[in-house]
């Protein structure tokens, strides 16, 4: 193998790694069907990957929550559940706290406390 072989074929290596071949597709986001018209692209978010890195892998119930009678019921899990099965895409009766509100309030704070993760709105809404 000659020189010049070998120079093409490192840059062939070289290329091949610098161009992800993956597409946006394949990441995973949430659902934000239940919104007629979203004000930004879903967001990115890999459940277990981040339960992994949180530390949260045995304790779902901290975002699945369950609430009966306006209080929340400790150590109960809502995870065979979506997140839009109880929270509309608008504030409601029997669930004041719309989708959108529970996301952010509940994703937010927790980053905010832990002081690690993402807080502006482009670190988990991204576009392609």
């Amino acid at each position: 193998m000659n020189i010049k072989h070998c120079i093409w074929i490192l840059m062939v290596l070289l290329s091949a790694a610098a161009f992800p071949v993956h597409s946006g597709e394949d990441t995973p986001t949430l659902d934000n069907t239940r919104f007629d018209q979203p004000q930004r692209p879903p967001a990115v978010f890999d459940h277990d990957n981040h339960n992994s890195t949180a530390g949260l892998d045995d304790k779902c119930s901290v975002c699945h929550h369950v609430y009966g009678n306006g209080k929340l019921i400790e150590d109960e899990s809502s995870e065979d559940r979506l997140c839009s099965e109880c929270h509309g895409p608008t504030p409601a009766h029997e669930n004041p706290v719309s989708l959108r509100r529970a996301f952010h309030t509940n994703c937010k704070s927790c980053h905010f406390e832990s002081g690690k993760g993402p807080v502006l709105c482009g670190e988990c809404h991204k576009n392609k």
